[in-house]
């Protein structure tokens, strides 16, 4: 692992050019101004040096000199504690736990089923996107009641959010009349600047 740290810029980030999970850790990358190298992956790709760094193969992988980091969201917390500047988790530990929780339930009510529209047989995919749709319908007031997602500043949970409202369109999602609020969440942090950084050629082309 030292032998590839060595040969490669201090911060490399293996990232699959549309990939949801990458995606978000690019946000991340973005927002705090880091750094960094970006080697880019497509599935099926069975790189040296990935192999190397992370037994299951998979994007994203992390690389800050000696040290490996995979799954998004161990990589986007240890992001934020390294380059402390913007902050994008509380610092108080009940509302640092009250966003690991929301983390949690971002990936166990919406991107497990994104994660079945897009790989899942035509059956399974048809359940999912109507799951994953009614739980976006169910979340609409918590888009309302701040000026983040249940947050008044800009943090991890937006940063895990935006890439799967980003393919909304690539799931055959279309939200009612009453998602107001979040579209207007949406149309506002995808004018960031550190999310329009955040994106691949393959992304700008999902919209």
């Amino acid at each position: 692992m030292a032998v590839i740290a060595n040969r490669r810029a201090a911060m490399v980030l293996f990232s699959g050019t549309n990939d949801m999970y990458s995606h978000r850790v690019r946000i991340v990358l973005a927002e705090k101004g880091i750094e960094f190298e970006r080697v880019d992956v497509q599935p099926g790709d069975r790189l040296e040096d990935l192999i190397e760094l992370n037994p299951y193969n998979e994007v994203p992988t992390l690389v800050d000199r000696e040290l490996a980091l995979y799954d998004s969201v161990i990589i986007m917390e240890y992001l934020d504690e390294r380059f402390p500047h913007p902050p994008l988790m509380p610092v108080d530990p009940v509302n640092r736990a009250s966003h690991r929780l929301m983390l949690h339930r971002i990936q166990r009510d919406l991107y497990t089923h994104a994660d079945v529209v897009l790989h899942g047989t035509e059956k399974q995919a048809s359940k999912a996107r109507k799951d994953l749709r009614d739980n976006l319908i169910a979340s609409l007031p918590a888009f309302a009641a701040r000026p983040f997602f249940l947050s008044d500043e800009f943090s991890l949970v937006d940063c895990a959010l935006l890439p799967l409202l980003w393919r909304l369109p690539l799931l055959g999602i279309e939200l009612p009349r009453q998602a107001t609020a979040l579209n207007a969440y949406t149309e506002r942090l995808f004018r960031r600047g550190a999310f329009k950084a955040s994106l691949s050629d393959a992304e700008k082309e999902m919209r």
